[in-house]
C-alpha cells in the first residue's frame, strides 16, 4: 500500500530511472539532454542506468549523480517530486535557455536570481504569488566555480513557459520585452518551486543556446550543434565541480518554509 507522497516517490524513482534510491548520490545534476549523461559516464567510467526508462542516470564514485529528466515543466516537477525519496543535499539544473536581450551572447552562462512562473505547472504546488527562487548559498558556490574558470556569467530573471513554439508570436514577444526577463526556458521556475515544496536545495546554471527574439537568432539544428560543440563540456564540468566540492567544502544549506 502506498499511502503517502514519500511512499510513492520511493516506489517510482527506481521505476523512472532504473536506479535504486540508495544508488543515487547526495548531490544531483539534472538536465534535459542525454549527451550530458553520456559525457558524464565517459568522464568517470561509470554505467548509465535506465537506458530503457524515461529518465537515464549515472553516478560517480564521489557521490554525484546526473539524471536526464526530459523536457518541459511537467517532467521537471516529476523529477523534483521523485527526488524527495532520496532527499539529496543539493540539486543543480544544467539547462539551456533563450537569451532575450541583445547584450546576451550565445554561450553565456546565466545564474537566475528568480524565475517567472509562466508555465502553470508550479501552480499545483504553491499559490502564484509565491516567488520561484533558487537556494542562494548553492548559487554562490556555483558562481565561484564559474569565476575559477575565468568565465563571465549573467544574473537576472528567467521566464519559464510551457510553450515550445512561440518565436513567431509578436504579441508574446512584446510581452517578454515588457517584463524585463533575461532569458526564457521551460523548466527553471518549476524546479525552484517544487524543490522548495520538497525541501530540496536547488539551483540552475543555464547556457544561452539561442536568441529567439530575433529572426536570425532562432535556434536551428546547425546552430544547436555549434553551441553543443563549443560550450557543453564546460557547462557540464562547472556543474560537476560545483556538486563535488559542495559536498566537501560547502556550508550546509538550510531550508526556509513560507
Amino acid at each position: 500500500m502506498m499511502k503517502t507522497k514519500l511512499d510513492i516517490a520511493k516506489n517510482w524513482l527506481p521505476r523512472y530511472t532504473g536506479a535504486s534510491v540508495d544508488e543515487l548520490g547526495d548531490y544531483m545534476l539534472i538536465t534535459n539532454f542525454q549527451n550530458y549523461v553520456e559525457k558524464f559516464a565517459d568522464k568517470f567510467g561509470c554505467n548509465i542506468t535506465g537506458e530503457n526508462k524515461p529518465m537515464q542516470t549515472a553516478t560517480n564514485s564521489d557521490g554525484v549523480s546526473i539524471i536526464n529528466f526530459g523536457m518541459g515543466s511537467p517532467n521537471a516537477a516529476t523529477i523534483m517530486d521523485l527526488l524527495s525519496a532520496r532527499n539529496p543535499q543539493a540539486v543543480l539544473f544544467l539547462g539551456k535557455c533563450g537569451g532575450l536581450k541583445r547584450s546576451t551572447e550565445l554561450g553565456h552562462f546565466i545564474l537566475p536570481i528568480a524565475a517567472i512562473r509562466g508555465e502553470g505547472t508550479s501552480n499545483d504546488y504553491l499559490p502564484p504569488e509565491v516567488p520561484a527562487l533558487p537556494s542562494f548559498k548553492l548559487h554562490k558556490f556555483v558562481s565561484d566555480k564559474i569565476r575559477a574558470h575565468t568565465e563571465e556569467y549573467r544574473t537576472g530573471v528567467i521566464y519559464t513557459t510551457n510553450r515550445r513554439v512561440w518565436e513567431w508570436d509578436e504579441e508574446f514577444k512584446t510581452y517578454l520585452s515588457k517584463i524585463g526577463a533575461i532569458g526564457i526556458d521551460m523548466e527553471t521556475a518549476t524546479i525552484f518551486i517544487v524543490g522548495h515544496t520538497n525541501h530540496i536545495a536547488r539551483g540552475a546554471l543555464l547556457l544561452v543556446s539561442d536568441l529567439p527574439m530575433f529572426p536570425e537568432g532562432i535556434k536551428t539544428e546547425k546552430s544547436d550543434e555549434r553551441i553543443t560543440s563549443q560550450f557543453v563540456d564546460l557547462h557540464l564540468q562547472i556543474g560537476i565541480e560545483s556538486m563535488t566540492e559542495l559536498g566537501t567544502k560547502g556550508e550546509q544549506i538550510k531550508h526556509y518554509t513560507y
